[in-house]
């Protein structure tokens, strides 16, 4: 494995923009393993996991968690990616094996795997009902649709950049992206010079190919502007599931169903959408349940 993967947290233009760079190759090396996803389906969940970490470093709590749904009638069926705080993320696709033949500009055609549908941004941040955020996909290329998401949501102007590039023997060589947000107080010419600079951007990948690390990726988008690090945060793929866990959500089921699996007589297996962990809970397991 190359460097660890982190988080660059910063100010630009005198504080008129906040900034968030991220290199996330093994996080999204990890999901292609967990999964094993075809190309494509690395692409489109290692933009979302890329996007989740920056997001879920955003947030203020501790318990603060942040999931990022994608609804879809492309052949991927869907993506699902949570992420707290501590820049933790975890995600899964619903079609691993979709396999697509290249778009017109000869790269993995994600918009094409995801195809129309709905991105949900939903914030669990401790209130009674999480925040629940959606807009309808613009592109399916994942970053246009976060950027359309900030804008029309949260009235937040920002520009999203994503990317994930995969070798010849589809492992993931590198994988990282941006997100920049426009203060209220920024003015047009910051503004003017930012879109400038993106216009000419290829995509961040190549900028990870020229080795940009994240600092050197903000350097680059802000050029004379000014960038001001304010942290750098560690971010990994990581699940929290645990038979504990798995035992809570099985008790909430109710008793009834409990009672109908118990008379069944065969042992269930409760399989982790994020990790692939299998949990085996036999009747004993069950009646254990059943009494608390």
């Amino acid at each position: 494995m190359n460097q660890e993967d982190y988080i660059v947290r910063a100010m630009g233009a005198d504080r008129q923009l906040r900034l968030f760079a991220v290199t996330s190759r093994n996080l999204v090396e990890r999901a292609r393993e967990i999964h094993n996803t075809s190309p494509v389906a690395t692409a489109a969940l290692g933009r979302l996991l890329t996007a989740g970490s920056m997001m879920g470093s955003m947030m203020k709590g501790d318990k603060d968690v942040l999931t990022l749904q994608i609804q879809c009638g492309g052949q991927i069926g869907g993506l699902t990616v949570t992420a707290d705080a501590q820049a933790n993320v975890k995600g899964y696709v619903k079609e691993p094996n979709v396999i697509l033949p290249p778009n017109a500009k000869g790269k993995l055609d994600v918009a094409g795997a995801v195809g129309p549908g709905f991105l949900n941004v939903i914030r669990d941040i401790g209130m009674k009902e999480p925040y629940n955020g959606q807009t309808h996909l613009v592109s399916g290329e994942i970053a246009e649709d976060l950027t359309y998401y900030y804008a029309t949501s949260e009235q937040i102007p920002s520009s999203v950049g994503l990317g994930v590039l995969m070798d010849k023997d589809n492992h993931v060589k590198q994988a990282g992206g941006f997100i920049i947000q426009v203060m209220p107080f920024a003015e047009d010419t910051v503004i003017d010079r930012l879109e400038a600079t993106l216009k000419e951007m290829h995509s961040v990948t190549q900028l990870q190919e020229q080795g940009m690390s994240p600092e050197d990726m903000l350097e680059y988008l802000m050029g004379d502007l000014g960038v001001e690090i304010t942290d750098r945060v560690p971010t990994q793929y990581h699940c929290n599931c645990s038979k504990d866990r798995v035992s809570k959500a099985i008790a909430s089921i109710g008793r009834k169903d409990l009672e109908e699996m118990i008379a069944d007589g065969e042992p269930i297996e409760v399989n982790c959408s994020f990790c692939g962990s299998h949990y085996k809970f036999d009747t004993e397991d069950l009646q254990k349940l059943l009494q608390q």
